[in-house]
């Protein structure tokens, strides 16, 4: 199997899928490369598939009236976006772009729904992908309602912590990589703001930034700062690496 296809079969939505039926949906999906800053599809753009990100990092976002970026969401391989393709070839809703040099595999929508009519698993499948982007959202305005601007940027390293967090010797570090203004559109705030506050936390001995990448010191303490719970930070996994590599040597 192409290294570009190997995500589909290890790709939730497919998971219990046969071999065959794996090899017709690579047959009829189209793997594309991206540069960093490229755009993957515009709200304009038919939504004729959804997307697998097989490498590299995507951001969803909207563009408010006065044109700033809202961004809704970011995107990590293995993970599908663009899936209100499969209710229609309407427009899409959001834009799709790249963060850095990123990989996917482009699945015609028209094949997830005859997909969805022959197995139920993948009908489920795709109501829960909709039921967790949905709920991002939410949880993602609910940080922004009625919040200051210092405990929209704690929430979101909270968040970032919970998905990007690694254990290190000086606390939880980040290992994604994002701007000042990447995090100001995340939460709806300037730049500036976002440097004063990150500056802020960094004097309080909360977070130690170096080369852009942050480290938070005592999670606890910033999640009680804004009545949050403390995220749950998974060790590292030199096991999923390993399997990785196994099962790519046994597709060839």
């Amino acid at each position: 199997m192409d290294e570009k296809f190997w995500f589909l079969k290890n790709c939730d939505l497919f998971r219990r899928l046969t071999q065959e039926q794996i090899e017709q949906v690579e047959l009829r999906s189209r793997a594309r490369e991206f540069q960093r800053g490229e755009v993957v599809y515009l709200p304009s753009d038919s939504s004729d598939s959804i997307v697998l990100l097989t490498s590299g990092r995507v951001k969803i976002y909207h563009l408010t009236a006065d044109g700033k970026e809202a961004v809704i969401g970011l995107i990590d391989p293995g993970e599908l976006f663009g899936e209100l393709a499969v209710f229609g070839n309407g427009p899409r809703e959001e834009f799709a772009e790249t963060m850095e040099k990123s990989t996917a595999v482009l699945i015609p929508s028209e094949l997830v729904h005859q997909l969805m009519q022959d197995h139920p698993t993948v009908t489920l499948g795709v109501t829960k992908l909709m039921g967790l982007q949905r709920r991002r959202v939410e949880r993602r305005l609910k940080s922004l309602l009625f919040r200051s601007n210092r405990e929209r940027v704690i929430y979101l390293l909270l968040e970032l912590a919970e998905k990007y967090g690694q254990p290190s010797a000086d606390g939880v570090r980040l290992t994604i990589r994002l701007s000042h203004q990447e995090l100001a559109n995340i939460i709806g705030t300037t730049r500036e703001s976002v440097t004063m506050l990150l500056g802020e936390l960094q004097t309080e001995g909360l977070v130690k930034i170096e080369r852009r990448r942050i480290i938070l010191r005592d999670l606890q303490r910033l999640a009680s700062s804004i009545g949050a719970d403390t995220p749950k930070i998974m060790p590292t996994d030199e096991v999923g690496t390993r399997l990785y590599r196994q099962v790519r040597a046994q597709s060839g």
